[in-house]
């Protein structure tokens, strides 16, 4: 499954609740602000919500790890993500 029928899989759920579409919305904003913030270096209050949106991400992660590993693991690998560190 390539990660344009993933998203598209995950949009046709109509479960925009779910923590799979929460990643994926929380993943798409961090694309487009860290593009952003190439361009515009000393934007502070973008770099401020780009750490906001990663700290949400990495705790949605954290449950959605506990809660259910192997749809946590397709997950990360469709969206071409680092799995989380362990503490």
């Amino acid at each position: 499954m390539t990660k344009n029928s993933f998203m598209s899989v995950i949009l046709q759920e109509k479960k925009k609740g779910s923590v799979e579409f929460q990643v994926l919305s929380f993943t798409n904003k961090i694309r487009r602000l860290s593009s952003h913030l190439e361009l515009h270096k000393k934007d502070y209050s973008s770099q401020r919500g780009l750490r906001k949106i990663l700290g949400k991400r990495q705790r949605l992660l954290v449950y959605f790890e506990k809660k259910n590993r192997v749809r946590y693991n397709e997950l990360i690998s469709q969206l071409n993500i680092r799995a989380i560190k362990k503490r």
